[in-house]
């Protein structure tokens, strides 16, 4: 080698350079579908951190909805012990008979809104359990569909280490199972 640009290869250098830049069909196949393969694998971890992180925000809403739930009905005991002390008081001697029945109609009215506002933060959190679970469940599919391109991605470094043609038809095989676990979760089913 010279100092003024003239370079001057050693033996090994044209072998080096052959090997990279020549016509190994069977390494560049490898190496185009492990590119390919990597790039789908990312984007199905995405998707499935995403419908992961979907999941627990839905259940974290479901938990809000029944706790709300929870607080109407504890309203509605705390009316039903008021109602239940306006009942007693009207079979005490000497008072007020008319005023405690209405007291007791009010709280008996009183109740029905409070249980319909209940039922109904029920309901809301029953759906948004069923939307985590729904959720979760396109988490698992994403998840299973990542493992299996990770396993193809495995199977192709392997490949190039053995150049088994048999592994590589492994690797095309686990990753189109990972394909089509991927359109699954993207189909919703």
């Amino acid at each position: 080698m010279s100092g003024h640009g003239f370079h001057v290869h050693g033996p090994h250098d044209h072998e080096v350079e052959h090997a990279a830049h020549g016509g190994d069909a069977f390494s560049s196949r490898i190496a185009v579908m492990t590119a390919i393969l990597a790039t789908i694998g990312a984007i199905f971890g995405y998707m499935g951190g995403l419908t992961q992180a979907d999941a627990a925000m839905f259940k974290n809403n479901a938990a809000i909805k029944k706790t709300e739930a929870s607080n109407q009905w504890n309203y509605y005991q705390a009316k039903s012990n008021k109602q239940n002390l306006a009942e007693l008081a009207m079979v005490l001697p000497g008072v007020n008979k008319a005023k405690y029945k209405a007291e007791v109609q009010r709280y008996k009215d009183e109740k029905a809104e409070i249980m319909v506002v209940a039922k109904k933060l029920e309901t809301v959190s029953h759906e948004w359990d069923l939307k985590s679970d729904k959720r979760m469940h396109e988490h698992h599919r994403w998840a299973q569909a990542t493992t299996a391109i990770q396993v193809a991605i495995a199977l192709a470094a392997i490949t190039l280490l053995t150049r088994k043609k048999w592994m590589n038809y492994g690797s095309y095989g686990v990753g189109a199972v990972g394909i089509i676990l991927g359109i699954l979760a993207a189909l919703h089913i």
